[in-house]
């Protein structure tokens, strides 16, 4: 599913005009992104799941093709972890 998808979706189902579900779907997801990077501050969305930042340590890896070692800076990953009950209704 693509955002155009979602936004023809949620178009249908609320009876909203597309340009105005377009800009609530842009202004949601620019709020999560401002609150990743620069705020640093997970987002938690009740029975969907969460934004999260996780951190990844200095660490150092070979590159077998021309035997040397190189270090990989430490730096942050945006990742996302599905509540509980998302699960469940997954397995379900």
């Amino acid at each position: 599913m693509t955002k155009a998808d979602i936004i023809n979706e949620i178009a249908n189902s609320t009876g909203m005009q597309k340009k105005e579900v377009a800009v609530v779907i842009e202004s949601f997801m620019s709020t999560v992104k401002e609150s990743l990077l620069k705020r640093k501050e997970n987002v938690y969305l009740r029975g969907f799941g969460s934004f999260i930042i996780k951190h990844r340590a200095a660490k150092t890896a070979r590159n077998i093709l021309k035997n040397t070692t190189m270090t990989i800076e430490a730096h942050d990953l945006p990742s996302f972890k599905p509540a509980k009950s998302f699960i469940d209704e997954m397995k379900a």
